[in-house]
């Protein structure tokens, strides 16, 4: 397959480029610093690329890793609307158009909660949560503009697919396991206020396995790309330590997490929300995952890092 991945520059990009070009497939990466260029909001000649491509894969969208000041989260409101926009009117201006439009999305659609996980069909859509940050709101405005953009384009030949992704876990330098990695090896892998908020999770190779699938089967609308088993934080961060053979890890408060936050230039919210989310659509398809418990994947995380 001819398959184009707007966005794929970034850290999920640069593994899924690989791994689909070590698949077989031709992969033409559209990006701001690399590859063929765009803005990510206008039409260029990187929408030729589009034209006669099998496949396209919009990954385009501001890191979330920052501090949630207005205007970041305009910037990543922006930019993710206007990518999966553009991506929309070169697919639909094309004379052969894609069967299949993957577009990324995020997890954090759903709500804030504790009593049930949150799949496809039952899950509770976010954003009117009571007693947690109102900035939470806009995260989950992002992820609904985002899938949006996606519906609205007119492209009635090309299969379109929403990719709720848990974070991803990956041995790719600049992910959030280099992160999480780092503070359990200094100690500081402890639970945060409380450790109760659930921890969505997946593992790279799955994360591969789920987008070639999605390629090939015949689903469209959202589907959660989450591990089975999402786990509460302090026992996500325990498996992590033992993963890596650190006796302890020093708990911290809410205030101590957004110290920390500050000091990492990111956002609380990526702590302390809790993200109940499973996977619903991709098993009842078929889809079966390689590293489905957290206690697995960490250590083969750990190994291969």
């Amino acid at each position: 397959m001819k398959i184009v991945i707007p966005g794929g520059t970034g850290h999920i990009g640069r593994f899924l480029a690989r791994a689909l070009t070590g698949a077989g497939h031709e992969v033409v990466v559209i990006g701001r610093s690399g590859g063929v260029r765009w803005d990510g909001r206008t039409l260029g000649e990187w929408a030729g690329e589009v034209d006669g491509a099998d496949a396209v894969i919009n990954l385009a969208g501001r890191s979330v890793s920052c501090r949630y000041t207005p205007e970041n989260l305009r910037e990543m409101m922006a930019s993710r609307v206007d990518s999966a926009r553009v991506v929309g009117e070169a697919i639909a201006a094309a004379a052969r158009p894609p069967q299949v439009w993957l577009q990324m999305s995020t997890a954090t659609i759903y709500a804030h909660r504790f009593d049930a996980p949150n799949d496809e069909a039952t899950g509770v859509i976010g954003g009117d949560e009571p007693d947690v940050p109102a900035y939470w709101a806009y995260s989950v405005d992002i992820a609904r503009n985002w899938e949006a953009a996606q519906a609205r384009a007119d492209t009635p030949a090309t299969r379109k697919v929403a990719l709720r992704t848990a974070i991803v876990m990956s041995t790719e330098p600049g992910g959030a396991f280099t992160v999480l990695r780092g503070l359990a090896r200094l100690g500081l892998g402890g639970p945060v206020a409380g450790g109760a908020q659930y921890v969505s999770w997946l593992h790279e190779e799955d994360f591969v396995r789920a987008v070639e699938f999605l390629l090939v089967n015949d689903l469209s609308g959202p589907v959660n790309l989450a591990a089975p088993e999402p786990l509460p934080q302090r026992e996500f961060m325990r498996e992590l330590r033992a993963a890596c053979r650190v006796p302890f890890g020093l708990p911290a408060t809410r205030w101590m997490a957004e110290v920390g936050a500050w000091a990492i230039r990111s956002d609380t919210e990526l702590l302390l929300k809790s993200r109940r989310v499973v996977p619903g659509r991709l098993p009842a398809a078929g889809f079966t995952f390689r590293h489905g418990t957290w206690s697995e994947a960490v250590r083969d995380l750990v190994r291969r890092g």
